[in-house]
């Protein structure tokens, strides 16, 4: 063979190898090494949280026991009071048909005393003579009596139809007092206003509301679906929306026997006494949240919720466990309590198992998603 013909041969198989190493890569494809992580151990606190309000646990409606119309207001919304305290006057404007006939029967019953007085008189001088005996006397005497009380009663009820009061002051006010001691909320009458006397027909016109704001509770709902997880007495936590950063621990005390519907969803109301603190003023009204644990499971093997897969057909949840040989073997998983963020693992894993991190691979591999 010629030398020229050696040349070429070798350059074909150079040729031929580079054309080899080409295609190999070319057809090759990357091997992607997946990160994973073990199962761990944690604490699991499942909780729910309440929308609400925070409330007086004492608060009292002051209303008239008498139609009037508002004098005086002695005292402003948030001042301090104690139970006696002063906070308005009524003055009566009394019905001119109930004057008349009051005044009327205050003349009527005149009439009755002057005329048994005329006999009482006539009598006892025919019983100092001897006339009469003393028990036709004393009948005389009884009667007269009596016409002298109802008339003192017909004039008092005439006093309380025109001033609200029979009292020998003359003052036509009737005073409006605090029924406890604690702080005025609201007065929603001024002076000038008319209002209405209480009674069993009419709930009659509010002065003012007082409350205790040392003793605040937690007025809020939860849905059906967590109601049967809750029991009264224990704690939770309440956080105001006008506090921001601040926690205020609280005491369940209240879970209603009866649901109300709103927006298609059963709510059950609950309540909770809460503990407050010397260096924030809670107004009344506040709106707050209240966190509330449902469940909790300490030092459990969990795994994050991010590494779990639902299968298409059974919807059973399941990881792929890396195995000895590099690859992944979807194991199916029975879960326990979750926070949303960690789920409890009751079958399926151990500690030391690699599950797979979804579309999370090595930074020398391609990331992949499934």
């Amino acid at each position: 063979m010629s030398k020229r013909s050696k040349i070429i041969l070798i350059i074909i198989a150079i040729l031929f190898v580079v054309a080899l190493v080409w295609f190999g890569k070319k057809n090759k494809k990357s091997i992607i090494e997946y990160e994973t992580e073990t199962p761990f151990k944690t604490t699991i606190i499942k909780k729910t949280v309440a929308t609400g309000k925070v409330t007086p646990l004492e608060e009292i409606e002051i209303k008239p026991q008498i139609t009037g119309i508002i004098d005086k207001i002695m005292l402003l919304e948030g001042s301090k009071v104690k139970k006696g305290d002063l906070i308005a006057t009524v003055r009566v404007v009394p019905n001119e048909q109930s004057l008349i006939s009051a005044r009327g029967r205050v003349d009527n019953i005149k009439l009755n005393v002057e005329n048994s007085e005329i006999a009482y008189k006539r009598n006892k001088n025919l019983f100092d003579k001897g006339v009469i005996s003393k028990q036709e006397f004393e009948r005389f005497e009884l009667t007269y009596n009596q016409a002298k009380q109802d008339l003192q009663n017909a004039q008092n009820d005439y006093l309380i139809i025109k001033k609200g009061s029979a009292g020998s002051g003359g003052a036509a006010n009737t005073n409006i007092m605090a029924q406890m001691s604690g702080t005025i909320l609201e007065i929603p009458v001024k002076e000038g206003d008319q209002v209405i006397q209480s009674n069993n027909f009419n709930a009659g016109t509010t002065i003012a509301s007082i409350a205790d704001m040392s003793k605040m509770i937690f007025e809020g709902k939860v849905d059906e679906s967590e109601v049967g997880k809750l029991v009264s007495g224990s704690d939770i936590e309440v956080s105001i929306g006008a506090i921001e950063g601040v926690k205020f621990p609280a005491k369940l005390n209240f879970i209603a026997p009866k649901g109300t519907e709103e927006g298609g969803a059963v709510q059950f109301k609950i309540k909770a006494d809460v503990s407050l603190s010397d260096d924030y003023f809670i107004r009344a009204g506040y709106s707050a949240n209240a966190d509330i644990v449902l469940e909790k499971r300490d030092s459990v093997l969990s795994v994050k919720e991010a590494v779990l897969r639902f299968d298409k057909k059974t919807e059973e949840p399941y990881v792929e466990v890396k195995q000895a040989d590099g690859t992944f073997k979807n194991v199916t998983l029975k879960l326990g309590t979750s926070d949303g963020v960690n789920v409890e693992i009751l079958e399926g894993v151990t500690i030391d198992d690699q599950i797979k991190i979804w579309n999370k691979a090595s930074k020398d591999g391609k990331k992949i998603d499934d």
